[in-house]
């Protein structure tokens, strides 16, 4: 499985980005798609996940009610709408893909990785 990412920008606070995650090759054994970022000196961390039947949904507390994931099966992609950006949303943006039934928060749960979209909020 080969994932590409992208979308990501430069957004002032307040503002909107949409990132996409193009998924191709073997799609048919991935289960969950999920969204981490890291920020410069920070660990990887969870953002959101969506399993690919869009039957279960997971989203960091910290982003709740902001930002918005959803998958377009048809195009094997996956978005992350992210609304009412902050300063500390900024960071790398990376998509990932596992194949194990299950919508896990950690990064050690995922099999396949994009190469990360840079997304900068100034304030």
């Amino acid at each position: 499985v080969q994932l590409q990412a992208s979308g990501g920008g430069l957004v002032q606070a307040g503002g909107s980005l949409r990132l996409s995650c193009a998924a191709s090759g073997r799609t048919f054994s991935i289960y969950v798609m999920g969204w981490f970022r890291q920020a410069p000196g920070k660990e990887r961390e969870f953002v959101a996940a969506v399993t690919w039947s869009g039957g279960r949904i997971d989203y960091q507390d910290s982003v709740k009610g902001r930002f918005t994931v959803s998958r377009d099966n048809a195009k094997n992609t996956v978005y992350l709408q992210m609304n009412s950006l902050k300063p500390e949303d900024t960071a790398v943006y990376y998509c990932a893909a596992g194949r194990t039934a299950a919508v896990a928060r950690s990064a050690a749960r995922y099999d396949y990785w994009g190469q990360g979209t840079q997304v900068t909020v100034s304030s």
